[in-house]
């Protein structure tokens, strides 16, 4: 049997600027921007570049209860993990287009991370892991 995880829906508080944040600042790629008029809402889904695994669906927050979890997905922790074949290159980048990242570069023995905000402040961990991890051996080369 084989089975995939292919979607995390993201809630965002609005379609737009939510691609602007991951098309424009992290370099997603825009895979699917399909409008569906029997909901009045639109099917985001967007995923790092060159990626083969799991992308996000940007769902925007249709009821009241949604709202309070646009940015505290995950109540205060890291929420998504983002692989990095060369975390000095995209840290940099990251940075010096105004990404904010609450804690600083780490070397640890699985690899090298940071933790950044998205747009609505959920927490991403910015990661290379080392060759040596066992999710290394599972992430595409």
């Amino acid at each position: 049997m084989q089975q995939n995880i292919i979607h995390i829906a993201l809630v965002v508080k609005e379609y737009d600027e939510a691609i602007d944040f991951y098309v424009n600042k992290l370099n997603f790629e825009l895979i699917e921007d399909t409008y569906q008029p029997e909901q009045d809402k639109r099917w985001v889904v967007v995923a790092p570049p060159n990626s083969k695994g799991v992308t996000i669906l940007l769902a925007k927050a249709s009821k009241p209860e949604q709202v309070d979890f646009i940015g505290n997905q995950s109540g205060g922790r890291v929420f998504i993990f983002l692989s990095t074949d060369d975390f000095w290159r995209d840290y940099e980048r990251m940075k010096s287009i105004g990404i904010n990242f609450v804690r600083e570069p780490q070397e640890h023995d699985y690899g090298t991370v940071a933790v950044f905000e998205d747009l609505y402040g959920n927490l991403w961990d910015l990661l290379q892991l080392s060759p040596e991890h066992p999710m290394a051996k599972r992430l595409p080369s």
